[in-house]
């Protein structure tokens, strides 16, 4: 995912599908705890997009607690 595509969606989008990751990031551990897991770089491709979508609605946030002070 590019974070081109992740600054166009809006912040109920992003909580969707942030939610929707770390579901995935559950279920990846546990396939690979239980050996079932075929596509291991899955796991480095979800964590970094959980990373991403955090990092982008965090940087929304900021302006708004700044321009409250």
């Amino acid at each position: 995912m590019k974070v081109a595509d992740i600054r166009a969606k809006t912040a109920d989008e992003l909580k969707s599908q942030l939610a929707d990751l770390k579901k995935e990031q559950f279920n990846l551990r546990f396939q690979r705890a239980s050996g079932q897991l075929e596509n291991t770089a899955r796991v480095r491709q979800v964590r970094r997009d959980i990373a991403r979508i955090q990092t982008v609605l965090a940087d929304r946030a900021r302006p708004a607690t700044a321009a409250a002070k």
